[in-house]
């Protein structure tokens, strides 16, 4: 026959102190550095981030046309990891709150979907686009396409509106 023994009651209050430290320090790591200034958005991302905004109707020729190049843009957002400059431009007039992309764009989604949600998906996962996009509050979902200008420059389109 075997004897079970129970720990006692230090051990357990030990165990549950430890326990709940341990689910509150990710909140705290989490307060610790907001993205709320420029100085710690430039840490992280490395880049400089400007952002712009604009008529889908002025941009129209360009969205449209990196929406067509999304399948090639996409392994070049899975290989970056440094960038000289971020600019996003938002299509003021294609965010939610608007209606969404005018049917042009819109269609052109559509007809790239898989490529799009793939891109949006590669975004979220490189740390150095998300973190450009998430200082200006823009969510991946908003992300229409990407153009890389010129080495070391990634133009972001998205569907929304500044916060602020």
């Amino acid at each position: 026959m075997t004897a079970t023994t129970l720990p006692d009651s230090r051990w357990l209050h030990a165990i549950a102190a430890t326990a709940f430290l341990a689910a509150s320090f990710p909140h705290a790591a989490l307060n610790a550095q907001g993205l709320e200034s420029p100085e710690t958005v430039d840490r992280i991302v490395g880049s400089q981030v400007s952002e712009e905004e604009t008529k889908t109707t002025a941009e129209i020729g360009k969205v449209s046309s990196a929406i067509d190049r999304t399948r090639e843009n996409i392994s070049t957002v899975r290989k970056t990891s440094k960038l000289d400059k971020v600019d996003i431009v938002f299509l003021t007039d294609a965010a939610r709150s608007e209606g969404g992309p005018p049917p042009a764009i819109e269609n052109k989604v559509r007809q790239h979907q898989d490529d799009v949600a793939e891109l949006r998906k590669e975004i979220e996962a490189n740390a150095l686009l998300f973190n450009a996009i998430d200082s200006r509050r823009v969510l991946a979902e908003d992300v229409l396409a990407v153009e890389f200008d010129n080495p070391g420059k990634i133009v972001i389109y998205a569907a929304a509106k500044p916060s602020g």
